[in-house]
C-alpha cells in the first residue's frame, strides 16, 4: 500500500466493535471518527435491551465523555448528524451464541457490509465471577469468531487480549498462539466445555440450596480462581481471557486473525488529547497510593518494572495491525502483538517524593478509595512481582512495516520509547487521573 495507507484502508470501510463502552473502545471508536470522517460505518455492540437502551449507553457512555470533545470542536453543529449518520447501534450482549441480537435484518445487513471485527469485549475485573467471566471472555470469544466467519467482506478479526495470559512465566515470553487446552503448569484436561458444564452444575446446586446472590456471587468467584491456579494462572480474569485465545484461534477457521496483547494500559499520551483516562487502571492504584503516601509498602522491587503502555498507542497499534494484515486475506496464520514498555518501579518513588502534597491537597476525603487501592495493591501483586520479559519483536516488524509503507508515524504513534515517561507520569498521567477519575 502507498503513502498515507492506513487513511486509504479505512476509506468506505465498515467496522463491527464489540465492547464499545469499554476504555480502549471509546478511544479507538474517538480515533476513528476523528482521523477518517468518511469512513462508512461504525457498527457498535452494547450490552442493551433494546435499541432505546443501547442509545442511552452511547450518549451518557461514550460520545457524551470529555473523550469526544475534540470531535465535537471538530464537527460543530453537525456533531449529532455525523454520529447519525456513521454509528450503527447493536443492541445485544456477546455472552450469547447470536451475540444476543435480535434483529435479524441488521444481522443480515452486518454479514454483506463489515469489513473488519474488532473484539474489545471483556469483563477485566480480576476477581470476576467464574460464570461472567467465561461468558464474556471466552465464550464470547468464540461467538465473535463465528460471527466474523459469516461476514463475506471481512478481511480481518483483530481481538484484543492482554498480554499477563503468560500467567507469572518468567525468561522470555514469546508472542506465540495458545493452542486449545493448553496450560501454564501443565496439568491435562482443560476443556472449556468442561468449564461450562462445572459452573452450571455448581449454580444449580447453589440454587437448590436456596442461598441468598450474594453468596452465590462469592462462590462464583472463588470457583473462577481455583480453577485458575488449577491450570497456572494466577487469577480469573488471565485465565478467561487465555481461554479465549484460545478459542477464537480454534473457531477463526481461514479468517486472518491478529491477537492484541498490551501490557498495562494507562492514560493516553497524546490523543485526542493528553491524559484521558477512565477508572483506577492497574498501575493508578499503586500511584494513588504512593501519591498519597499511604501506600508504603507495595510489594515489589526499587529495581524491577511494570509495562506499562499508553492506551492511544495500544489502538494506534491496533489499526496498524489491522491495515497490514488486512493484505493477507485467506491467511491461517494468527499474529500476535505485544504492546508494552518497561517502566522502572523506581519513579513510583520520585511520583512518592513529588506529588505527595500535590495529592494532598485535592483528596483530603479520599481514604475510601485509597484503602480501596491497598487491597488491589495485594491483588496485582504478581505483576509487580513479574520476572517476565514480553517479547515484542511482532511489533517492532510492524513498526518498520509501517516506516516502509509510508503509515504516518504521528497520526499512528505506537513507538513507546518516544516517550519521556518521567514526564508523562508527572504532567500528564497524574494530572488526568486527578481531572478525569479522581474528582470524578
Amino acid at each position: 500500500m502507498e503513502l498515507g495507507s492506513a487513511l486509504q484502508f479505512l476509506d468506505n470501510k465498515s467496522i463491527f466493535v464489540t465492547g464499545a463502552t469499554g476504555f480502549l473502545a471509546k478511544i479507538f471508536v474517538e480515533k476513528i471518527l476523528r482521523v477518517k470522517p468518511n469512513m462508512k460505518k461504525l457498527y457498535l455492540l452494547l450490552r442493551a435491551a433494546d435499541h432505546k437502551s443501547a442509545v442511552h449507553r452511547l450518549h451518557n457512555e461514550i460520545i457524551g465523555k470529555d473523550l469526544f470533545t475534540v470531535l465535537k470542536e471538530k464537527c460543530g453543529k453537525n456533531f449529532s448528524s455525523f454520529i447519525s449518520e456513521k454509528i450503527t447501534l447493536i443492541p445485544g450482549d456477546i455472552s450469547h451464541e447470536d451475540l444476543g441480537v435480535k434483529d435479524s435484518n441488521l444481522v443480515e445487513e452486518m454479514w454483506k457490509e463489515v469489513d473488519v471485527v474488532v473484539n474489545l469485549a471483556a469483563t477485566t475485573n480480576f476477581d470476576e465471577r467464574y460464570d461472567v467471566a467465561l461468558g464474556l471472555n471466552t465464550l464470547g470469544a468464540k461467538y465473535v469468531a463465528n460471527f466474523a466467519k459469516k461476514c463475506v467482506k471481512l478481511k480481518v478479526l483483530v481481538h484484543v487480549s492482554t498480554a499477563y495470559v503468560s500467567g507469572e512465566r518468567s525468561g522470555l515470553i514469546l508472542e506465540n498462539a495458545y493452542s486449545m487446552g493448553e496450560t501454564l503448569n501443565g496439568v491435562c484436561g482443560l476443556d472449556i466445555n468442561v468449564e461450562k458444564k462445572l459452573i452450571e452444575e455448581n449454580l444449580n446446586e447453589l440454587r437448590s440450596q436456596g442461598v441468598s446472590e450474594k453468596e452465590i456471587t462469592r462462590a462464583m468467584k472463588d470457583l473462577g480462581i481455583e480453577r485458575a491456579k488449577m491450570y497456572g494462572w494466577p487469577n480469573t480474569y488471565v485465565f478467561t481471557k487465555a481461554m479465549g485465545e484460545m478459542v477464537v484461534g480454534n473457531f477463526k477457521g481461514d479468517l486472518p486473525l491478529v491477537i492484541i496483547r498490551p501490557s498495562m494500559v494507562a492514560s493516553t499520551y497524546k490523543e485526542p488529547f493528553p491524559g484521558w483516562i477512565e477508572g483506577l487502571k492497574t498501575i493508578d492504584s499503586v500511584i494513588l497510593g504512593y501519591g498519597k503516601g499511604k501506600l508504603t509498602c507495595f510489594p515489589g522491587n526499587r529495581n524491577s518494572a511494570l509495562d506499562v503502555i499508553p492506551a492511544d498507542m495500544v489502538v494506534n497499534a491496533m489499526v496498524v495491525a489491522m491495515v497490514v494484515h488486512a493484505n493477507h486475506p485467506y491467511s491461517c496464520e494468527t499474529i500476535i502483538y505485544h504492546i508494552k514498555y518497561v517502566f522502572p518501579l523506581k519513579v513510583l518513588y520520585l511520583v512518592n517524593a513529588l506529588s505527595c502534597q500535590y495529592f494532598k491537597k485535592i483528596y483530603t476525603d479520599f481514604d475510601r478509595k485509597i484503602r480501596s487501592a491497598m487491597r488491589l495493591a495485594k491483588l496485582y501483586k504478581p505483576y509487580a512481582l513479574f520476572t517476565g520479559t514480553f517479547d515484542d519483536t511482532n511489533l517492532e516488524k510492524l513498526q518498520k512495516v509501517a516506516e516502509e509503507r509510508g503509515i504516518d508515524v504521528d497520526e499512528f504513534n505506537f513507538d513507546p520509547k518516544s516517550i519521556d515517561w518521567k514526564d508523562y507520569i508527572m504532567n500528564i498521567h497524574i494530572p488526568g487521573l486527578s481531572k478525569h477519575v479522581i474528582k470524578s
